[in-house]
């Protein structure tokens, strides 16, 4: 079966854990400290503080914001169910936007749709890695005097305007999932543009501990620690950070192989008709982390046909990014018209990606993907 997605992973991350574990300092510590500080420079961010996921990055983000219940969110449907749930877990209420259809991006026309006089922040994420378009949402939150959150789970590699995503953030949250390029089996890390921000992010993941337990265990003479606020158990293990120091080291040659197999998917499949793939936005370059094609009116077989077809000839894909506000979870939920949003749920596939993928195996892909688009007539 060729997988949708394959960290790529070898005996450099096996010795980087081996070596924590010989140490002896096995949860936050040095690793760590090391881990943030060569992520927030890759990036171009001042700040980094490691965190157990993305999710708990952008609950912290929401925190630091110091939102009040009855406050909303702007979030895109178009997401992993997370982006929503980081506004509820501050007793925000997220309010979904629909997102523009080359991308699948929230932009300043489908945000300015929702805002009221109670909005306080906007969560925008680089769906799939392809980067959003955030200089004029930056513009409308200076204007409105708000927050804009980057969710940028996906985009680590992704360039905006030249630079780095998350480079001008003030606040951007990023994951180390195994879907993700770079992987330190769960993980995340919340970048930031305000030292004085970025300190208090660090006692937040600490339970509010006024002085951190690497600080502690490295002091010469007693220590004891007060409780500044309620804090979360949010910390990263030196063991997941040594594994993401040695996929850092790997992270641009990840980027270049995948954008080389993003290419090839476009060039095969663009006369294959009823098929339009994922491409860069003249704004910025994808680190296509996802490779996603929508299958657009008149393609012959229903997507879940064409699943499971891809299925059944060995290649595992998946249906395109959830629409949040279509889960239980949100059942009721207020919401602007999200058309876009539908559309692309229903009607797009995840194909497969990954450093190691073989020009073997995405030619099959491809020509299951032919024989599917030329079926009725066959």
């Amino acid at each position: 079966m060729i997988p949708v997605m394959k960290p790529w992973l070898g005996e450099d991350e096996a010795r980087a854990a081996a070596d924590v574990v010989a140490s002896g300092w096995l949860a936050q510590g040095p690793r760590v400290a090391e881990f943030e500080a060569a992520f927030a420079a890759r990036v171009g961010a001042p700040h980094g503080v490691a965190l157990t996921s993305c999710t708990t990055g952008l609950h912290v983000a929401l925190h630091l914001l110091g939102l009040d219940p009855g406050d909303e969110v702007v979030v895109p449907s178009l997401s992993f169910i997370a982006t929503a749930n980081s506004a509820v877990y501050v007793g925000a209420t997220p309010v979904f936007a629909d997102v523009e259809p080359e991308d699948g991006n929230l932009s300043r026309r489908t945000v300015e749709a929702v805002l009221t006089d109670r909005t306080r922040a906007i969560v925008v994420v680089d769906q799939g890695g392809v980067p959003a378009d955030v200089d004029p949402l930056r513009e409308l939150c200076e204007e409105r005097g708000i927050v804009l959150v980057e969710d940028a789970a996906c985009a680590a590699g992704s360039t905006y305007r030249g630079r780095p995503v998350g480079a001008s953030a003030t606040l951007a949250a990023w994951s180390f999932h195994p879907r993700k390029l770079l992987t330190t089996g769960e993980g995340g890390m919340l970048t930031l543009a305000d030292a004085g921000l970025a300190g208090r992010a660090r006692r937040l993941r600490e339970h509010g501990m006024s002085v951190s337990a690497a600080e502690r265990h490295r002091s010469r003479q007693p220590v004891i620690e007060n409780y500044l606020e309620v804090g979360f158990n949010y910390r990263m293990t030196d063991i997941q950070a040594a594994i993401g120091l040695v996929q850092l080291g790997k992270l641009s040659a990840m980027v270049q192989r995948r954008r080389e197999l993003a290419a090839a998917y476009q060039a095969a499949l663009v006369d294959v008709p009823g098929v339009r793939t994922v491409r860069d936005p003249e704004w910025g370059e994808s680190n296509f982390q996802s490779f996603w094609v929508e299958l657009e009116p008149g393609f012959p077989v229903s997507r879940s046909d064409l699943l499971a077809t891809l299925f059944t000839e060995g290649v595992s894909a998946r249906a395109g990014i959830m629409a949040a506000h279509r889960q239980p979870a949100y059942a009721g939920h207020a919401h602007a018209d999200l058309t876009t949003t539908e559309r692309l749920t229903d009607s797009t596939l995840i194909l497969p990606l990954f450093h190691t993928m073989t020009t073997a195996e995405q030619d099959h892909v491809v020509d299951v993907m032919r024989r599917a688009a030329t079926s009725r007539a066959a």
